[in-house]
């Protein structure tokens, strides 16, 4: 049996961390957020960072110490018990093997901007042989993929933040109404909200700054790949401190600065969900290929994140074999040290996206619906790296062990964050929410492991 190689850079790891967190609903699902909290959602974006911070710190702290190829699940089944290990790993990996057959779906839809005559399916099946045959080079030649994909990304929102701040201090009369002004004050709202008047920054009061938080989750996760990238790092004590402050401080601006330019550029309400503020601001300052430009960027940040959920998934796959959480030839690998099996399960199970795509073409539907459901994943994901913390530093501290890149506030970071991610699935259930099948589903997903956790080691449930 080889062990994974360690050639993963700074530059690397930094890169696989934005390209997990930017992704397609940056772009593409950013009307929907707006719609619901007005410019509200710039806070939640900076309350739920915040939070996502405190999270990779704790992450980073333990993935410094003991880099491991089953990150989370690794700390969570060494310091907290078996089935805790047990549910985030395989939680983990079925949510990216949803998220993988959602992205590569999305691929072959922004191809077909290009291409409409060729069938979804062949798109599909041809970016799922591309892709994976990448993740079966070498670790290194994955961290240079992932590096020119989220370059792209990063690229395009530097350039939606430059061109609207361009626009809002230089040249305001190319948008109507472009004011920073628009981030507090009234203003006549569009055609899908009648003829009321909206001010604030919490237009819709409390209850729509809130709305958002599940779905901010959503688009903030992807944290968890430092940790698992921390085991291929090339030298984790240096690396991965160095990639969870730049990295998230780097997210924080991206986000909020572009949500900040766009909610000055047009008034929210003047919005409607399937608006593309991206289009908009390139459109006004007379690029002509706005349009093609997005499409171009879009596909890249979901062949990023599909590229993302191979290199994750086979590497938890890996991390719960060495747990005995998983089949054995799992944690094999390659004279390369790529742990084939684990891509090769992975790959079988998102395969279905080329069948899916053949016999139902207009599948897109499913995307949201699979999105939903990995909002689902994601909380289980970051709730139980806090606690496995807390673990972890009590084990630590009991041995008189000191750690490196200790997280901040500890412990009171670690009950702050518990608490607030406690606390979604109760407002996911409240009827005005709109998600109440997605908070029964959860406790219904977390039983469901649970069983299987119980028939895998042969005891009855």
């Amino acid at each position: 049996m080889e062990n994974l190689k360690h050639k993963l850079q700074s530059r690397h790891i930094q890169f696989i961390a934005l390209g997990g967190i930017i992704g397609t609903g940056l772009f593409l699902g950013a009307g929907s957020s707006i719609s619901a909290a007005g410019p509200s959602v710039i806070l939640a974006y900076l309350l739920i960072g915040i939070i996502a911070f405190l999270i990779m710190r704790q992450l980073g702290e333990m993935s410094t110490n003991e880099p491991s190829a089953g990150s989370s699940s690794h700390f969570a089944c060494t310091y907290w018990g078996k089935f805790p290990g047990f549910l985030a790993g395989w939680n983990y990996w079925a949510e990216y093997a949803l998220s993988g057959i959602a992205e590569l779906t999305a691929v072959a839809a922004y191809t077909q901007y290009w291409f409409p005559d060729i069938a979804t399916w062949k798109i599909a099946l041809f970016f799922f042989v591309l892709v994976n045959a990448i993740n079966l080079i070498t670790v290194k030649t994955f961290g240079e993929v992932e590096l020119w994909f989220s370059s792209v990304k990063v690229i395009a929102v530097c350039a939606i933040i430059l061109a609207g701040g361009y626009i809002l201090f230089f040249d305001p009369n190319l948008i109507t109404g472009a004011s920073i002004k628009n981030l507090w004050c009234a203003a006549t709202v569009g055609p899908h909200t009648g003829d009321k008047m909206f001010s604030g920054i919490f237009p819709n009061g409390f209850v729509g700054f809130v709305l958002t938080f599940p779905m901010i989750i959503f688009a903030f996760d992807g944290l968890e790949l430092i940790g698992l990238a921390a085991a291929e790092a090339e030298n984790p004590e240096k690396t991965i401190p160095k990639a969870v402050n730049q990295v998230m401080f780097l997210i924080l601006f991206l986000y909020i600065g572009t949500f900040v330019v766009l909610l000055s550029l047009c008034h929210w309400s003047n919005l409607n969900t399937s608006d593309n503020l991206f289009v908009m601001v390139f459109d006004k300052l007379g690029f002509k290929y706005a349009a093609w430009m997005l499409n171009f960027v879009v596909l890249t940040a979901a062949l990023s994140v599909y590229n993302s959920c191979i290199y994750s998934n086979s590497r938890m796959l890996y991390g719960l074999a060495l747990q005995k959480n998983a089949p054995q030839v799992f944690a094999k690998t390659n004279k390369r040290g790529i742990p084939t099996a684990a891509i090769f399960l992975s790959g079988v199970l998102t395969s279905l996206v080329v069948p899916l795509n053949y016999f139902f073409p207009n599948w897109m539907n499913a995307f949201e619906v699979i999105v939903s459901f990995s909002v689902i994943g994601s909380i289980i994901n970051w709730g139980i790296i806090p606690i496995a913390h807390l673990k972890f530093r009590k084990y630590k501290k009991l041995n008189h062990h000191k750690t490196l890149f200790p997280s901040p506030f500890y412990p009171y970071s670690n009950y702050i964050t518990i608490a607030f991610l406690a606390s979604i699935p109760l407002v996911m259930a409240l009827p005005q929410f709109g998600m109440t099948k997605l908070a029964v589903a959860m406790p219904v997903w977390i039983l469901v492991i649970y069983i299987w956790y119980k028939i895998s080691k042969g005891v009855k449930a």
